[in-house]
């Protein structure tokens, strides 16, 4: 389906497979069943929602008030999460035109494999799997089951709630990508809306709270604040990428999912910077610095006492679709692994009827869910930066190699569908950012950073093995 140049490393671990994977059959031969044997079900407006589910999880709820706690400025909070906009977006575009040259299921992991070489694409996925994904997940199923019981005025056992919701978002993925997709795309919807009522409130129905001026901090301490107030940010933004997980099940995914990694990570920019104005507006910059619930604060100043218990709503309403987006997404990463034999060979099966990389899903479900009942997860969402923007930069690098190959290849090589703007300019300007990022999670947190890479280079050896039993 797939007619894209690759490296010859790639083109060489792929050729030493010669065992038939047990997902194809027949039915691979119908238009909307893909070359990997996935069913292609996700079209445009899904794919936007896809983006958006990504990146907005429960930090907007609770990240506006650690920015404004380290920065004490309206303009220097604003400036941050614009910064950290204009980063995503960057990343937008990038992901953009990657998807545009390399439409297949696993997204990072096919564009490092493919460039650099399947050690570097087995290695994010290592990480995805064992940190990224699963620890962000099962961050947000605690956070999901602390609101749940809020709202419910208390008595919820926390492992049940978190053991029923993964089961249930892992059992409707199993059914198919179409089912998970209309769930996942109606969560997105209503969060949005749940968001859009906290902006509403902030900026229309609550009295401005008046700003404060405090005193402007010496130029080199505030270089390392604004540094340490961007990780909260930059977390914020994160996910974008996770939309390219299921290329390979969007509908024309050159054109599609280009436009909608684009489109999701705009409307996010915007959302993100109207929530901020709307805290700002309503509790002010030192009040918002010292609140632990901005969300909940808003909404109280405007309904009352009952706004406690409606940001509970909105907040669990949004950890629900965060976990539902990444239950569709995740999986497909260990799925693409394990097709290109660096992984068990299980997780490459899909089932005969949904075309879903059933096993795939239950041992994400099955690793988040024991994450989050040991509480190790809060460790591990502490390592996920600096790995998270390490594989942002080297996917981005992937660029410069895949133009060069296409420059290379002559006149008859297709054209991608999408561009980057300004590249190699922007490009290398978000791959400058992802080193900044980086370098600034060293700064603020050295020892977690440091844990974050050796979990990393923990990966080498299982690569090995398994690189030897595909042989």
């Amino acid at each position: 389906m797939f007619n894209l140049a690759e490296t010859t490393a790639g083109a060489r671990f792929r050729a030493r497979r010669s065992r038939p994977w047990p997902c194809y059959t027949g039915a691979m031969a119908r238009p909307e069943i893909t070359a990997e044997g996935l069913r292609v079900a996700i079209g445009f407006p899904s794919a936007v929602m896809l983006v958006i589910g990504g990146i907005v999880g429960v930090g907007i709820f609770v990240n506006p008030a650690v920015v404004a706690r380290g920065l004490h400025s309206p303009g220097l909070v604003l400036a941050a999460w614009g910064l950290g906009g204009l980063i995503a977006l960057l990343g937008a575009f990038v992901y953009a035109e990657l998807a545009a040259r390399i439409p297949a299921t696993g997204g990072e992991y096919v564009y490092l494999r493919d460039t650099y070489g399947p050690l570097a694409g087995f290695l994010y996925g290592w990480t995805t799997l064992l940190v990224v994904q699963a620890g962000g997940m099962a961050a947000v199923a605690i956070i999901f089951a602390r609101n749940l019981d809020v709202l419910v005025g208390g008595g919820l056992s926390e492992p049940a709630v978190v053991v029923a919701a993964l089961a249930a978002l892992a059992a409707v993925n199993c059914l198919g990508v179409r089912s998970g997709n209309w769930v996942q795309t109606s969560l997105g919807a209503l969060r949005v809306m749940a968001i859009g009522a906290i902006i509403v409130a902030g900026l229309l129905l609550v009295p401005h709270a008046g700003a404060v001026s405090p005193a402007a901090a010496p130029a080199t301490g505030l270089l390392k604040t604004f540094g340490a107030a961007m990780i909260p940010v930059v977390f914020s933004y994160g996910g974008w990428q996770t939309a390219n997980f299921v290329a390979g099940e969007i509908k024309d995914p050159a054109r599609n999912l280009a436009r909608a990694l684009v489109a999701g990570v705009i409307a996010v920019v915007a959302l993100y910077l109207l929530v901020n104005i709307a805290c700002l507006r309503a509790l002010g910059v030192e009040a918002l610095g010292r609140t632990p619930t901005p969300a909940s604060d808003v909404l109280q100043h405007t309904i009352g006492s009952a706004g406690a218990r409606l940001a509970a709503a909105a907040i669990a309403l949004s950890a629900i679709a965060f976990m539902s987006q990444s239950i569709l997404t995740g999986p497909r990463v260990s799925f693409a692994m394990a097709r290109d034999g660096l992984f068990f060979r299980k997780v490459a099966e899909l089932g005969e009827t949904s075309r879903a990389p059933a096993i795939a899903i239950v041992l994400q479900a099955v690793w988040t869910g024991v994450l989050a009942l040991s509480g190790s997860y809060e460790q591990i969402l502490s390592y996920v930066i600096a790995m998270n923007f390490l594989f942002f930069g080297l996917s981005a690098s992937c660029l410069f190699i895949l133009r060069r190959r296409q420059r290379s290849a002559g006149p008859a090589e297709v054209e991608a569908g999408f561009r980057v703007p300004g590249h190699p300019w922007t490009t290398g300007l978000f791959i400058l950012a992802c080193i900044v990022v980086i370098a600034a999670s060293f700064w603020a947190y050295p020892i977690n950073s440091l844990i974050g890479y050796a979990i990393l280079l923990l990966g080498v050896p299982p690569y090995l093995y398994w690189r030897n039993r595909s042989r």
